[in-house]
């Protein structure tokens, strides 16, 4: 099933601005809340797809990638990519301010204290690497297995609960004010809100327990990603004690084909023929992103016309068709002459079938372009 547009999920339009999107989001976040909610799968999947609406258009960057590319320029692509992972420990760990801080309920008020989620999760840091692409595999997608040193927390480290918190991630202190007793929460000082501490770790780890491994990792690239575009791998980022991991950020490079020019979707090959094969016509061969074809030349073919291969270019990253080939004819005209060569132009320099005579409404090479450009 394919994703709802995110300005559609929180009821804005595409120029809306930070405080209306944090207003939208802010206002489904409550109607949806699962204090408010308990036990209603629709109500959950609903507040957890808002989220991440708000996430992508809350981030300057993400939302530029969004309006260009769709739910694919920030990670909506398939094989492992994904912004539609988070969970309810993310969210309230993220968007802590749209709650009233901390991480908590907007509906603790009512309760008098704070919500059970009071242990907070964190997140480790994202990996960030390039992926250099050729123009063969962007066009029709590739898997490659990639080496990345990640942060990992060592099978040895032991944990224990947080004495000060007694694992809950918080500690409440009671104040008396001119209105009687108040109760505070705040985030437990000793473990950071993680509800643990570090009681054991193995050599060569740091404080926290970790240590850096290489991993590898297969990443599936769709096609018709383009130059600068980032994909996201969901918890494949540094893993962080007591949390969950943070993801592997892919930045595409496009590698510089020698002789094909990518341009948007289509391919551009510049064909140079002979004075005779653009007279007498011929058969050649071109290339293409799959390999050779061959191509008809037809008589009297003029430098700047253009031919078009169509299904030769790139598929589009969103699913709306493939582009095509666009062949420019350049009539490759001789340097140097033999003598008889020269003598042999000399006599057809007279002929009238070789005198300039463009035919009445024969497009030129900017009306050529203009009209497939159009079509």
């Amino acid at each position: 099933m394919s994703k709802r547009d995110y300005y559609e999920i929180l009821g804005v339009d595409k120029g809306a601005s930070k405080d209306e999107i944090k207003k939208a989001y802010r206002k489904i976040a409550i109607k949806y809340h699962p204090d408010k909610n308990p036990d209603d799968k629709e109500a959950e999947e609903k507040f957890k797809e808002a989220a991440e609406a708000y996430e992508v258009l809350s981030n300057n960057e993400k939302r530029q990638r969004y309006d260009r590319f769709g739910h694919q320029g920030v990670g909506g692509a398939g094989g492992g990519f994904g912004g539609g992972g988070m969970n309810m420990d993310d969210i309230f760990s993220q968007f802590g301010d749209i709650f009233g801080g901390g991480g908590g309920s907007p509906f603790d008020s009512f309760f008098g204290g704070g919500s059970s989620r009071g242990r907070r999760t964190r997140k480790g840091t994202n990996l960030r690497i390039k992926l250099k692409l050729t123009l063969q595999e962007i066009a029709n997608g590739v898997e490659k297995k990639i080496k990345v040193n990640r942060l990992v927390v060592d099978p040895n480290t032991k944990f224990d609960t947080c004495s000060t918190c007694n694992g809950t991630g918080q500690v409440r202190k009671v104040m008396n004010t001119m209105l009687g007793q108040m109760m505070s929460t705040t985030t437990c000082p000793t473990c950071g809100g993680v509800g643990q501490t570090v009681g054991s770790r193995a050599p060569g780890t740091d404080s926290s327990g970790m240590k850096r491994e290489e991993d590898v990792i297969s990443v599936k690239i769709p096609a018709g990603v383009t130059d600068g575009m980032q994909l996201s791998m969901s918890g494949k980022g540094n893993e962080v004690a007591g949390g969950i991991p943070g993801d592997l950020l892919i930045v595409i490079e496009e590698h510089v084909d020698d002789t094909l020019k990518r341009d948007g979707n289509n391919v551009v090959y510049d064909l140079h023929v002979s004075f005779i094969d653009a007279v007498l016509g011929a058969s050649l061969e071109v290339p293409t992103i799959n390999g050779r074809v061959k191509i008809k030349i037809e008589p009297g073919t003029q430098s700047g016309k253009i031919l078009r291969l169509r299904g030769k270019g790139i598929k589009d990253i969103e699913g709306y068709g493939t582009g095509d080939q666009l062949i420019h004819v350049n009539v490759w005209t001789p340097k140097t002459l033999t003598k008889d060569e020269r003598q042999m132009m000399e006599t057809l320099r007279s002929s009238e079938n070789f005198q300039p005579s463009p035919v009445k409404g024969e497009k030129g090479f900017f009306e050529n372009m203009r009209e497939f450009f159009r079509s």
